[in-house]
């Protein structure tokens, strides 16, 4: 049985899109030369790693946040995040003048820690846990029903859904033709809503989400469309690690075609390759689309759309990542479908 309030369409993305277009950036999506020699094929990349805070998910974060009930409002919100969500949060309480607690894994990088408080000012908390980001988010929601806040999950709720899924309309509004996507999979916001947006307008689009081997649920439970638990191991992935909903499986099912599993070294030499070809700072869960394209995932031939989904990754992080694979210069190789 579905967790979500209602399944989100592509009248929902609209209207999320309408809220946040002048709130927000549009951020650029921008034909990538190094990208489209390795790949084979045209390859256009949507920065996000631009967007305020640095990630998407301020959009669904501020979408999610703008349509509380005055009474939800006057209780305060709790949540849980691995950073970039609760940034976004942060930023909503502070412009609604809302109380907000917000709970993140020990693993979260300073840089996401120092930005939440920054962002929130007096208006919100940080509560850091020693656990992982499925042991904090249960710490949020039994802080929640103890406080009487609402609690606002960082990726199964429609309207959060709504609100990513506007960064892939503004992709599919600046390239309409993409007919290969590839999308941080994480907890499902992003994967979901930017599919919506994304099929509405190109029906024929191939979407595939691509997470770490080190966090990937979504890959062990694709198959057979039933959640399974896994293993989870530190990952450069930070932002994508942790358990996934059985309602967003479902729902990535109606339009999403598979999964790609990436290696920690993927994601590192693919940090390194949006820093050293692009001039781009991309933290390890943006990065992904782009290892998968390194790594061999690539459609020669196909209009290729790739979403990095954002650049928050600590100073002391980038350095090791960049004279660990600073030097790597990937060339059009094998190809692995």
């Amino acid at each position: 049985m579905s967790a979500l309030a209602f399944e989100p369409s592509f009248k929902d993305v609209v209207k999320a899109h309408r809220f946040l277009n002048t709130r927000l950036r549009h951020t650029p999506t921008e034909y990538s030369h190094a990208l489209s020699d390795v790949a084979g094929s045209p390859v256009y990349v949507k920065w996000e790693n631009q967007q305020l805070c640095g990630s998407f998910k301020v959009r669904g974060a501020l979408y999610r946040m703008s349509v509380l009930s005055e009474d939800e409002r006057a209780r305060g919100v709790v949540t849980c995040s691995s950073g970039n969500h609760g940034q976004g949060v942060a930023l909503a309480a502070r412009e609604m003048k809302v109380r907000a607690v917000i709970f993140v894994p020990n693993a979260c990088p300073e840089i996401k820690k120092q930005a939440i408080r920054r962002l929130g000012g007096d208006w919100v908390d940080l509560a850091v846990s020693d656990g992982d980001f499925d042991s904090a988010d249960g710490e949020a929601v039994r802080f929640a029903e103890m406080s009487g806040g609402t609690y606002i999950s960082s990726f199964e709720d429609a309207y959060l859904i709504a609100g990513q899924g506007a960064a892939g309309l503004e992709m599919f509004m600046d390239e309409p033709d993409i007919d290969y996507l590839l999308l941080p999979a994480g907890g499902g916001g992003l994967l979901n809503g930017a599919a919506i947006a994304a099929k509405a307008i190109n029906p024929d689009v191939e979407i595939f989400g691509v997470q770490s081997a080190a966090s990937n649920p979504w890959v062990v439970s694709w198959e057979e469309g039933v959640v399974k638990a896994v293993e989870y191991r530190d990952t450069l992935a930070d932002g994508l690690a942790g358990a996934i909903p059985q309602s967003l499986l479902t729902l990535a099912k109606t339009r999403v075609s598979g999964i790609y599993e990436v290696t920690e070294d993927d994601i590192g030499r693919a940090i390194a390759y949006a820093h050293r070809e692009h001039r781009q700072i991309v933290e390890g869960a943006g990065a992904v689309g782009i290892a998968a394209l390194l790594a061999g995932y690539a459609k020669p031939g196909k209009k290729t759309g790739v979403f990095v989904s954002g650049g928050n990754i600590d100073d002391d992080q980038l350095k090791k990542i960049l004279a660990l694979w600073g030097g790597d210069n990937p060339s059009r190789g094998y190809n692995r479908v």
